[in-house]
């Protein structure tokens, strides 16, 4: 077997690699927008920022607290509705970048196994997967109460070494492949640098800087 007929996985993260900006400000202001109630919550965002910049800039527990404060207590079926709606309304030419969409289609054309890997919540980031037709998904879990949304992370926030664990899970379902791997931050370094194939794109100058003395490939997509 040669090696471009070794099985393969290509890792890709969303926000600000696949994508031009953070998707889920967004969904939650869209929500919040079309539930003009929830105005009422917004009290409790400067107190969550303070929070989060004087208690140890904890990412995952402000993502909680955002989540909580926009859409905390509501019903599965209203969430889901948004989160089909909000999906289905995402421009590929505006949202995705297009050099991304075309390295994507480059992985499956090779028979390369896609899978999405992201910090983002499981409310609406397992249908962006189905979307781009992933093969699989791994993001940031949310916690229910029933049929309610409780808001608490029920699994880390999948973001800088639980990205990594993620990729050790994922050499553990698939031994023997090797890895591309594709980030833009400074905290998907961490994985990346496990991989065979990594790249940070669109990475900003501090990203770029680690990556290179990390020895990881710096790209941009446009």
């Amino acid at each position: 077997m040669t090696e471009s007929d070794a099985p393969a996985l290509a890792v890709f993260d969303l926000d600000g690699t696949l994508t031009w900006r953070d998707t889920l400000l967004p969904f939650l202001a869209g929500y919040v927008a079309r539930n003009p109630s929830k105005l009422l919550r917004l009290w409790r965002l400067p107190g969550a920022l303070l929070g989060y910049i004087f208690g140890g800039r904890d990412r995952g527990l402000l993502k909680s607290q955002l989540i909580k404060i926009a859409m905390g207590g509501d019903s599965r079926n209203a969430i889901d509705a948004w989160a089909d709606s909000f999906v289905r309304s995402l421009n590929p030419k505006h949202v995705f970048r297009q050099a991304a969409l075309t390295i994507l289609e480059a992985h499956r054309r090779s028979g390369d196994r896609l899978v999405l890997l992201s910090a983002s919540p499981d409310l609406y980031v397992p249908r962006i997967g189905q979307l781009l037709a992933f093969d699989l998904t791994i993001c940031t879990e949310v916690a229910w109460r029933g049929e309610r949304l409780d808001g608490a992370l029920q699994t880390p926030n999948r973001r800088g070494e639980e990205k990594l664990r993620c990729l050790q899970w994922l050499r553990s379902q698939c031994p023997g492949y090797s890895i591309s791997a594709y980030g833009n931050s400074a905290s998907d370094l961490v994985h990346l640098k496990s991989v065979e194939r990594p790249m940070l794109v669109n990475g900003n100058y501090v990203a770029r800087r680690r990556a290179a003395r990390l020895g990881v490939p710096v790209g941009g997509w446009l």
